[in-house]
């Protein structure tokens, strides 16, 4: 099962004939669109599952081309793991670490990513499988971290590389989740394009997630790269933070593939099973990097030289 939300906030399923809307079923929960519907939705979804499954064959379905997507989970809290894959296990796995995306970051799929007016190196893509809450919950043991998942969307974590002296919080081995402040700019959270309930995806460390600028694939790597599973990864993070039904988690991304984000550049990203996300970018001051895969950052990042991006300064 597929959900979206779409339009002015309603809630809907994807199926293979459209989308078809389910605010029926949502507003006799108190919650007839946006975030409450969505919460809503996870939370009852045992006992709205065979109404679900009818509407899914029955409804009328609205095409893909009528609707305006939102994201999925218009106002969730953002955890994002960091350094989280071995680069084609070119590194071994590190200490945990992670950091917080603002919630105004939060961009759905046809949206458009606005770069700031700030002096950073570079506006880099981050493909990412991001893991949806089903439960809430702090301090859950890594055995039971599955029972916790509702689901899975893509995202992408957007992300200025700001020179040293104006990097903010969010580096390596620390004790608290910090808002990062260069990767939480509004746009910088694009999700998307629906929730995969986990039972649509049977394995998702075995899932392959590209992303393309402009029709030119750039990351095209395997979760099965990851570093430290979802179990593990739910459980260092909520010793940290709590969750909530629809809270997402970013689980990282390998560096292999990062590029620049420019002004009129199309992005698509997809994971399979889930579906592709899709959104734009405009930059007011029309800055210019190398188009391409960041070669430099994927060898700083392979090798553990550099930060992503500390070399890069625009053309």
């Amino acid at each position: 099962m597929k959900l979206v939300v779409f339009n002015e906030g309603r809630p809907g399923l994807l199926t293979d004939r459209g989308i078809v809307d389910i605010t029926g079923l949502a507003r006799p929960l108190g919650a007839a669109g946006g975030q409450d519907a969505v919460r809503s939705l996870i939370e009852h979804l045992d006992e709205l599952r065979p109404d679900l499954n009818r509407l899914a064959m029955e409804g009328r379905p609205l095409a893909l081309s009528e609707v305006t997507l939102q994201a999925p989970v218009p106002r969730a809290k953002i955890l994002a793991m960091g350094g989280n894959y071995r680069e084609f296990g070119a590194r071994e796995p590190a200490p945990m670490w992670g950091f917080l995306k603002s919630t105004d970051a939060i961009l759905g799929s046809g949206g458009t990513v606005v770069l700031p007016e700030i002096d950073a190196n570079i506006f880099h893509h981050e493909a990412e499988l991001v893991v949806v809450f089903g439960r809430a919950g702090q301090n859950i043991p890594e055995a039971e971290a599955m029972d916790y998942v509702f689901g899975y969307t893509c995202g992408v974590d957007v992300s200025a590389r700001m020179p040293p002296s104006g990097q903010a919080a969010g580096g390596p081995r620390g004790t608290t989740m910090p808002v990062s402040t260069p990767k939480s700019h509004p746009t910088f959270a694009p999700l998307g394009p629906c929730i995969a309930t986990k039972d649509e995806i049977p394995d998702p460390h075995d899932l392959g997630v590209r992303l393309w600028v402009s029709q030119e694939l750039r990351p095209n790597y395997h979760t099965s790269d990851l570093a430290h599973s979802i179990p593990e990864s739910i459980a260092w993070a909520t010793a940290i933070e709590s969750v909530s039904p629809g809270d997402v988690l970013y689980m990282g991304t390998n560096h292999q593939g990062l590029g620049a984000l420019q002004d009129g550049d199309n992005v698509e990203m997809e994971i399979s099973g889930i579906g592709r996300l899709a959104f734009l970018v405009s930059d007011p001051l029309k800055r210019r990097w190398p188009r391409g895969i960041d070669e430099v950052t994927a060898q700083d990042v392979r090798n553990g030289t550099g930060g992503p991006g500390s070399k890069a300064r625009p053309l």
